[in-house]
């Protein structure tokens, strides 16, 4: 059985920073994509950051330089290092896991080529 468990949210200032992880069971985080996205209220589910079982990265637009993602091998757990927070990173983060391989970054954008994902864990910034 897969479980992805999400940890690390919360409520932080403008500016701030926070980590969250994403411990997996069932697979070996190094041999799959694993993306985190994120859903604020009322809006769409929206890709944030990729890691790739070749060590590739891919962001969104919206938090390069700010966000990076990054994976403990030994620990299989995926981390999302979120620096310079602003309020529209408010939003349930969740990570997930795709375990076909694709060459292209972009393929996994959408959360429809992840097969497995997290709970979600809150993250507010206020201002």
């Amino acid at each position: 059985q897969v479980q992805l468990v999400e940890s690390g949210g919360g409520l932080v200032q403008t500016g701030g920073s926070l980590r969250l992880s994403c411990a997996v069971s069932g697979r070996t985080i190094s041999d799959d994509a694993m993306g985190w996205f994120r859903q604020a209220p009322g809006k769409e589910r929206e890709f944030v950051a990729l890691l790739t079982w070749s060590d590739n990265t891919y962001y969104a637009d919206s938090v390069k330089g700010r966000f990076t993602i990054s994976r403990n091998s030994a620990k299989n757990t995926v981390y999302l290092q979120m620096n310079s927070l602003k309020p529209e990173d408010t939003a349930v983060y969740y990570c997930a896991s795709a375990v076909i391989r694709r060459y292209s970054l972009t393929y996994y954008t959408t959360g429809d080529s992840y097969g497995y994902w997290g709970q979600g864990t809150q993250v507010t910034v206020f201002s």
